[in-house]
């Protein structure tokens, strides 16, 4: 089968090792590929592609899905949530049984589902029909009976709608499933398949290729908002408005593109892990000359003598010894309050600069982006160097953990200082030229406009306060000069606050939101770039530390213990949480003309700003917390058996 598929010297105890192919069929060709170097490039491939999709185009896909199918925050932060519950429910089962199985092959099984979950996730753009983005939308204040047309219940379109909130949900969770094998068995297998100073290399770039997922994702997304969501804008909808621009609130992008294109470059990768063997040529070898210390505190002793993890009997006692280690446990706590926050930040950030800063969805996505995927792998990078040069025992890496908990506390008071507050709103945060009430758009200015609230098309008057739509400012003419409208005659907006330029009317708009007078989104996006450097570069240290204080042969368990309680603590209610808090913020809901509830238009900024400061911070001091009673819980192994940290870089340190 070629030189690569040559077992190493002398009988190999592993008879799993063998060439690349399909049963008989081994070309030569791909025996330059059966090696650990082989095996991390499809690794790193498929991690690319399950970060694009999973925390890069759901992420920035959140806010354009919203609005297209009526979802509220709380809705979309569980469509985020979906995938951990299936990550959660299948890593103990998949880590457990996965470990004495054929890895490779369980890969091809997470690519295949990967594949399945992007394309259940685009299906319904193509089976919710064409997007109407107001073509029945009241334009000027009319007082004529025909403004009464559009005052027609449409309960069922509105269910109809949001019944697609089961098919994202379906999607995340197939999702899921393809993603349980990756980082558990995927890393694992990494892990025997090359020598222990090398471990830490490989996997740290494997980890580095699921960041790089991600920040492909955000800035394909962000282009792919640029695109109309049915590529075509149609040619006719209400004659009185020019084609929907990306400035314009109705606009939504093909956010469903990305999706399509993920499943078939996936399922792809089917190909690669269904011709690696079970373990790779030389594995038997590494194994071997692999030295592990090891505290008798029972657990080991229990593990070895018992030799547990061989039947599903012995899955009880195995987790028993994980969930009794205060160390572990101690770990798993910290890291899952921080991925809370991660979690939820990821989602909802580019909402927030959005809401913010006055910022359109694309561009805010694209900013979060920028953020968030540099600061953490930047985080990962620089802790990953710094463990390996200072060479820290598992004590040292855990107080490494405090400091940079510490200061990514301090660096989250960001929040305090860099909010704005909103721009002025007729009817919610100013009355009309004081008549009417707030939160009431309706006042005697436009009373007898006959509007309605089933569509939110903003415009900034003259006087620099910002209005539901042109009939809510009481505007009963427009002119159309370049492309560009502006209303006129508008009985609800006062005095110009500035020059209106060559109009020569008292009163006008134009369509948008005004434009924000807050300066501090380049503050606010350095500071919270760092913060989330100082957050990740707790990551890497917490998965050495996991690996140190277990017993050997339940490593990978201890990762599959982990990632369940990272899921059921923290990226499960992350999203909900944070999405609760968002619409916790909302001072503006769409109410259709059935009187339901719909998205949220307008939102308390400064309210918005404080809630999500406040979980934040109680997230990172929870971690702080925990950090510091690992320190304590943790004792240091015995020197014995002459065992010195000069003979092996990388020492297994047991609890």
């Amino acid at each position: 089968a070629g030189a690569g598929g040559a077992a190493p010297a002398g009988p190999s105890p592993c008879p799993e090792e063998g060439p690349c192919g399909w049963g008989p069929f081994t070309p030569r060709a791909l025996q330059l590929c059966n090696n650990s170097e082989g095996y991390l490039v499809a690794y790193s491939l498929l991690a690319i592609f399950q970060g694009i999709v999973v925390n890069g185009l759901i992420n920035i896909s959140i806010s354009t899905i919203e609005k297209r199918y009526e979802l509220s925050s709380s809705l979309t932060g569980l469509i985020s949530a979906s995938y951990d519950i299936a990550f959660c429910l299948l890593s103990l089962f998949v880590s457990y049984f996965g470990e004495r199985g054929h890895k490779p092959r369980w890969l091809a099984f997470s690519a295949f589902m990967l594949g399945l979950g992007s394309l259940v996730f685009s299906i319904p753009h193509f089976s919710s029909g064409q997007y109407q983005y107001g073509s029945k939308i009241e334009d000027t204040c009319q007082t004529a009976a025909t403004a009464f047309a559009n005052a027609t219940c449409s309960a069922s379109t509105n269910s109809s709608l949001r019944k697609y909130l089961y098919v994202f949900i379906l999607g995340q969770l197939l999702l899921g499933v393809g993603g349980t094998p990756l980082y558990t068995l995927g890393t694992a297998f990494i892990d025997d398949s090359v020598p222990k100073h090398k471990s830490s290399l490989y996997i740290g770039i494997g980890y580095a290729m699921s960041l790089l997922g991600p920040a492909i994702g955000y800035v394909l997304g962000g282009q792919l908002l640029k695109v109309y969501i049915d590529v075509q804008i149609p040619k006719r909808q209400d004659i009185t408005y020019t084609k929907v621009d990306q400035d314009d609130p109705r606009w939504l992008g093909a956010w469903w593109i990305g999706f399509l294109a993920c499943f078939f470059a996936i399922w792809l990768l089917i190909i690669p892990f269904s011709c690696f063997p079970k373990h790779l040529p030389g594995t038997a070898k590494i194994q071997a000359e692999k030295i592990s210390e090891t505290h008798d505190d029972g657990g080991q002793v229990l593990v070895q003598t018992n030799n547990i993890g061989q039947s599903f009997k012995d899955f009880p006692m195995a987790l028993l010894i994980l969930l009794r280690n205060p160390v572990l446990m101690s770990l798993i706590i910290a890291s899952s309050s921080e991925a809370l926050v991660a979690t939820g930040f990821a989602t909802f950030l580019p909402k927030f600069i959005e809401n913010q800063f006055g910022k359109s969805s694309s561009f805010s996505a694209t900013l979060g982006g920028l953020v968030l995927i540099p600061g953490a792998a930047l985080g990962q990078v620089i802790s990953g160097v710094l463990v390996s040069k200072c060479k820290m025992d598992c004590k040292g890496i855990i107080k490494f953990m405090i400091s940079t908990c510490t200061v990514a506390l301090i660096l989250n008071t960001v929040f305090l200082f860099a909010k704005c507050g909103n721009e002025p709103f007729a009817g919610v945060s100013e009355t009309y030229n004081g008549t009417g009430t707030l939160y009431n758009l309706t006042a005697p200015c436009n009373a007898n406009c006959r509007c309605l609230r089933s569509m939110y098309y903003p415009v900034c008057g003259s006087d620099d306060i910002q209005y539901f739509s042109p009939c809510f400012a009481g505007c009963a003419s427009y002119l159309l000069n370049n492309m560009k409208k502006t209303y006129h005659n508008c009985s609800c907006i006062g005095k110009p606050k500035r020059g209106n330029g060559s109009e020569g009317f008292l009163y006008d708009a134009i369509p948008g939101k005004c434009p924000t007078q807050c300066k501090f989104l380049p503050l606010f996006l350095t500071f919270f770039f760092f913060a989330v450097v100082f957050t990740f570069m707790a990551t890497t240290p917490t998965t050495v530390a996991i690996l140190r204080c277990v017993p050997d042969k339940q490593r990978s368990f201890a990762l599959g213990v982990q990632l369940v309680f990272l899921r059921l603590l923290g990226t499960i209610p992350g999203p909900i949480l944070f999405g609760v808090a968002i619409d916790n913020s909302c001072t503006l809901w769409d109410i259709n003309e059935c009187e339901t509830k719909g998205v949220c238009w307008v939102y308390d900024n400064e309210r918005m700003a404080y809630l999500l400061m406040g979980i934040s911070a109680a997230c990172k001091i929870v971690t702080i917390i925990f950090v510091v009673m690992a320190v304590y819980f943790y004792k240091p192994p015995p020197l014995t058996k002459a065992l010195s940290r000069k003979t092996s870089e990388k020492i297994s340190v047991i609890h």
